[in-house]
C-alpha cells in the first residue's frame, strides 16, 4: 500500500468523542479589537520578518528584489526550515507590542530552533543584530544583504538558534528541553517572563511530556513565570503530529489536568486581535497569581496561563508547486521550493512569492519604516535580543570556607555526607542564586544535610509550598538537567546529583548545553557561565540495593567528549578532597564539571590541607602507601588508583606486596582525571616532565580506574609508552546484587587482581620476581579463594577486608 497523500491543506484533526461541556475549562471571550495603525504595524513587521527569513534560505544576489529573480541570485545549496517561521514571526511581532505596553523584562525560548530565519529576521529588524555585530549586520542595505546571504553557508549564522543568536539561552538542534529551560531561567527571578513557545513536533517528546508539570515548582512569591505556547502547526517533517490531530476539547482536557487554564488562538482572519488579547491576558493573570503570593496569601494550585496557537505549517508562503500542496503540509517544513535554483517553474513561483510581501513598501532605503519600527520596546535594553540576563548574566556564589567541614584523617567518612553539610552552608549564604536539582534520590545519595536550613520546593504539596526551598526533586531527569541549564544560563549556579548510572538519560542535553557554551565562549559580546555541576554517586561499586541496571558509568565518557576547554572530571579518593573540589565547581566559570564519589563511609588518607594541595594538583605520590625510596630510585611498578573504591583497592594491593616482598612499590593517585592527557590535548594536562615524575619513564604503571578501561586509554593515547607499559583496569560490566568486593572481584579491580598483574609485569625486567612468579601469585590466589569462599558461605564480605591496611 503507497503512502498516504494527504488531499488538503492544513486539515482539521478528527473531532473526539469528549462532550462539548470540557471546553467551559477554557479561556474564551470575546478579543478586544487592536487599533488600527497598531494592526497596521503589526502587519507590517510580519511581512517585512517574513519576506527577510524566506529571502535568508534562497538569495544570494537581488536581496530586495530590484530585478526579476534568476538563477544566479539563488544560493547553490538551499539550507534552513521555513515551515515553523510564520509563526514564530507572530509570536515575535506581539510580544513586541507586549512589552512595549507593560515595560516587560522577558525572554522569548524558541523550541523549534530550526526556526532561526525567524528569529534573526526579527533581530535585525529591532537593531539588536545590529548592536552586537556593528558594520556587519546594520539596519540598512549592506546589513541586510549579509544577513540574507551569509545565512547557512561558512562565515554566516547556522540553521539553527545558537549562541551566535543575541537573546537566546537555548541550543537550538534537539527538539525537547525548551520548556523545562524556560522554568530554570525564571526561578528566582521575580520581575522575569519568558515566553516558550513549543512546537507540536517537540510536544511529542518525552523531556517535554514531563515539563508541563513544571509550574508545580514555581513559586510565585520568588520566582517569575513562563509563558507556553504550544504551536500547533500540524506537521512534523513528513508526518502529521499527535497535537495537530487532537481536537480543541482534548487538548483543554490534558493542560487542563496538568494545572493550566487554555486559551487557544486559531482565528486566522482575526490573529492579531486573537493573540494580542490572549496575551495580555495571559499577563493578567501572572500578575493575579503573583500579587496573590507576594502579599502572604497564596493561590493554592493556581491554574498558570497556556496558550495554544493554531496556524498552518509554512502560513504566507507558496499554496501549491507542480500540484503539490505547499502551505499547511509538511512539504513547507524545509525548504518549500527545493529546485528553485535550477528549475524555472519553481524559480517563477519564489519571485511571486517573495514580492507578495511587497518589501519596498516595508523598508526605506534598505531601513525598517517607522510603521515597523512603533511596536518596538522604547528600551533598547528591553528588546527580546538585548535582555542583560541572556548574554552578561553571571552572578557568583559568596564563598564559605570548606575546610570548615574538614574532618579527620585516618576516619570513615561518605563524601555525600559532609558534602551535604558544605552545601547547607552554601545555601544559607546564597539564599537566592544556588539551587540543587534532584531526581528523587537525595535522602538515598546521603545528601539530605542540605535540608538542614531550607526545604523542597513542590508547590502542590502542601506541606513543601512557599517557603522558598532551595531543593527541587522531580524523578524526571530531563526535567533536572532542563531547570540548571536555565538557571544557569541566566547566571546562577546549580548542583544535579545523580545515581551515576541515570545520569546517562541526559547525555545528549549535556552535550547540547556544552555546544551552546563553546560558541558562547566564541562570541565576544557573551559574558561568562556558571559551570554546571554534577555529583555522581550511588555507583556500580557499591551496589547495596540495587544490581546490574544500577552499574553504568558511562557519563564519565560523555563529559570527555566535551570540548577540552570545558570538560572537567573529577574522582576525589576521600571526603576532605571531595570537599575541596566541590568548593572549585562552585567558582568555576564555562565548565562541564563531574564530580564522582561515594556516598557509604571510605577511609580519609589526607587532611584538609593536604587535599587542598592534592586537588591543586590533580595528582599525587602518595608516600604513606609507597614502598620507601632513595631520591634517585625508581619503583619498580607504579599502582595508581582513580576513584573512591578502586583507590582502597589500590593501597590495599600495595599493603599486600609488601609482605611478599621484593617489588619497591609507588602509588599514585589521580583525582582530576584530565591531567592524565597530554598537555597538546587539555589545558590541565600534565607536562612530559611532570607526567614521568609521578608515573617514572619506564616502569609498568597499573592504573585501577572507576570507569571504562577505554576511556582512560583514550587520554592516555599519546603518552610515552602508554601502549607498552601502562596497563588500564576498569569496570567490564560484571556483577548483579552481591557484596561491594564481590563487584572488585569480578570487574577485576580488586586488590588481587592489581598485585598479581604487578608481579607479571615486574617479573618481565626483575629476575628475581620472575624466579619466585609462580609461587607469588599462587599466594595470591589462594588469598583470593578464602575470600571468595567467605563471600560465598556468609553472603557478606570478610569483616577486615576494609580495614585500612598498615605500613610499617
Amino acid at each position: 500500500m503507497p503512502a498516504e497523500q494527504i488531499p488538503v491543506s492544513n486539515p482539521p484533526p478528527l473531532p473526539s468523542h469528549l462532550p462539548d461541556s470540557v471546553l467551559e475549562l477554557s479561556v474564551r471571550r470575546q478579543p478586544k479589537p487592536l487599533a488600527d495603525d497598531v494592526r497596521r504595524s503589526l502587519n507590517s513587521f510580519q511581512r517585512a520578518a517574513e519576506y527577510i527569513a524566506a529571502s535568508m534560505i534562497f538569495l544570494r544576489d537581488n536581496v530586495l528584489l530590484q530585478d526579476e529573480l534568476r538563477p544566479d541570485h539563488i544560493k547553490p545549496r538551499l539550507l534552513g526550515h521555513w515551515g515553523t517561521c510564520p509563526g514564530l514571526i507572530v509570536v515575535w511581532s506581539h510580544l513586541n507590542l507586549l512589552i512595549r505596553n507593560h515595560d516587560l523584562d522577558m525572554i522569548f525560548v524558541v523550541g523549534p530552533g530550526h526556526g532561526a530565519p525567524a528569529a534573526l529576521a526579527a533581530l535585525w529588524l529591532e537593531g539588536s543584530l545590529e548592536r552586537f555585530y556593528p558594520g556587519q549586520y546594520d539596519r540598512n542595505a549592506e546589513g541586510l544583504k549579509n544577513l540574507i546571504t551569509r545565512f547557512s553557508v561558512p562565515g554566516g549564522f547556522p540553521s539553527h538558534i545558537n549562541a551566535e543568536t543575541p537573546g537566546s539561552i537555548h541550543e537550538g538542534g534537539e527538539l525537547g528541553y525548551a520548556l523545562a529551560v524556560s522554568f530554570g531561567a525564571v526561578m528566582d527571578n521575580p520581575d522575569l517572563i519568558v515566553t516558550c513557545v513549543v512546537g507540536d513536533g517537540e510536544a511529542e517528546t518525552g523531556p517535554t511530556a514531563t515539563a508541563w508539570h513544571a509550574i508545580k515548582y514555581l513559586d510565585p512569591r520568588e520566582s517569575g513565570a513562563v509563558i507556553p505556547i504550544l504551536h500547533a502547526n500540524g506537521f512534523k517533517i513528513s508526518e502529521r503530529t499527535i497535537f495537530g490531530c487532537m481536537d480543541d476539547k482534548e487538548l483543554v482536557c490534558l493542560f487542563s489536568g496538568y494545572g493550566y487554564q487554555v486559551r487557544i488562538v486559531e482565528d486566522l482572519d482575526n490573529i492579531d486581535d486573537e493573540l494580542q488579547d490572549a496575551l495580555e491576558w495571559a499577563v493578567a493573570e501572572i500578575k493575579k497569581i503573583q500579587q496573590a503570593a507576594r502579599s502572604g496569601k497564596p493561590i493554592e494550585k493556581p491554574r498558570w496561563p497556556m496558550l495554544v496557537l493554531r496556524t498552518p505549517k509554512g502560513w504566507t508562503g507558496p499554496k501549491e508547486v507542480e500540484g503539490k500542496i505547499i502551505e499547511g503540509s509538511f512539504h513547507s517544513h524545509q525548504v518549500p521550493l527545493p529546485k528553485a535554483n535550477s528549475d524555472k517553474t519553481q524559480l517563477k513561483a519564489l519571485n511571486d512569492w517573495l514580492s507578495d510581501y511587497k518589501i519596498n513598501e516595508l523598508l526605506d532605503g534598505g531601513k525598517p519604516t517607522d510603521t515597523i519600527l512603533s511596536i518596538l520596546p522604547s528600551k533598547d535594553e528591553k528588546k527580546l535580543g538585548q535582555i542583560k540576563a541572556t548574554y552578561d548574566p553571571y552572578i557568583g556564589l559568596k564563598a564559605v570556607d570548606w575546610t570548615e567541614f574538614g574532618v579527620e584523617k585516618g576516619s570513615q567518612q561518605s563524601c555525600m555526607k559532609i558534602t551535604g553539610k558544605l552545601l547547607d552552608k552554601v545555601f544559607q549564604e546564597n539564599p537566592k542564586t544556588i539551587r540543587l536539582f534532584s531526581p528523587d534520590e537525595l535522602e538515598s545519595n546521603k545528601l539530605d544535610a542540605v535540608l538542614d536550613h531550607t526545604q523542597r520546593n513542590f508547590q502542590w504539596d502542601e506541606y513543601s509550598r512557599a517557603n522558598g526551598g532551595r531543593v527541587i526533586e522531580v524523578l524526571s531527569e530531563h526535567n533536572c538537567q532542563g531547570f540548571m541549564q536555565g538557571y544557569t544560563l541566566t547566571g546562577r549556579t546549580a548542583i544535579f546529583p545523580s545515581y551515576e548510572s541515570f545520569l546517562g538519560i541526559v547525555h545528549t542535553m549535556m552535550v547540547q548545553y556544552s555546544k551552546f557554551v563553546k560558541i558562547a565562549r566564541e562570541v565576544r559580546w557573551r559574558g561568562d557561565l556558571p559551570s554546571i555541576n554534577y555529583i555522581e554517586t550511588s555507583t556500580w561499586a557499591r551496589q547495596e540495593h540495587n544490581g546490574f541496571s544500577h552499574q553504568n558509568p558511562s557519563f564519565i565518557g560523555a563529559v570527555l567528549n566535551v570540548k577540552p576547554e570545558a570538560a572537567r572530571v573529577y574522582l576525589p579518593p576521600d571526603a576532605n578532597c571531595f570537599l575541596s573540589t566541590v568548593h572549585h565547581v562552585l567558582k568555576s566559570r564555562n565548565k562541564t564539571n563531574l564530580i564522582i564519589g561515594s556516598k557509604q563511609p571510605t577511609p580519609v588518607y589526607l587532611s584538609a590541607a593536604e587535599a587542598a594541595d592534592h586537588c591543586r594538583q590533580g595528582a599525587s605520590i602518595w608516600s604513606f602507601a609507597s614502598s620507601p625510596l632513595q631520591p634517585d630510585q625508581d619503583p619498580d611498578v607504579v599502582l595508581a588508583g582513580i576513584g573512591v573504591e578502586v583507590t582502597f583497592e589500590t593501597v590495599a594491593a600495595s599493603a599486600l606486596l609488601r609482605t611478599l616482598g621484593q617489588l619497591a612499590v609507588r602509588v599514585v593517585n589521580v583525582t582530576d582525571l584530565m591531567i592524565l592527557a597530554p598537555e597538546s590535548k587539555h589545558p590541565h594536562g600534565l607536562s612530559r616532565e611532570a607526567f614521568e615524575a609521578l608515573f617514572t619513564r619506564d616502569r609498568p604503571v597499573l592504573f585501577n580506574y572507576h570507569g571504562y578501561a577505554t576511556e582512560l586509554q583514550g587520554l592516555l593515547f599519546g603518552r610515552h609508552g602508554a601502549g607498552a607499559r601502562m596497563r588500564v583496569s576498569g569496570y567490564c560490566e560484571e556483577g548483579s546484587t552481591t557484596t561491594p568486593f564481590d563487584m572488585m572481584l569480578v570487574n577485576g579491580v580488586s586488590r588481587f587482581d592489581l598485585a598479581e598483574a604487578a608481579l607479571r609485569a615486574v617479573a618481565e625486567r626483575n629476575e628475581g620476581v620472575r624466579e619466585r612468579l609462580d609461587e607469588l601469585v599462587g599466594e595470591v590466589r589462594k588469598r583470593v579463594e578464602a575470600v571468595r569462599r567467605f563471600i560465598a558461605e556468609h553472603g557478606k564480605d570478610p569483616d577486615d577486608i576494609y580495614d585500612m591496611p598498615k605500613f610499617e
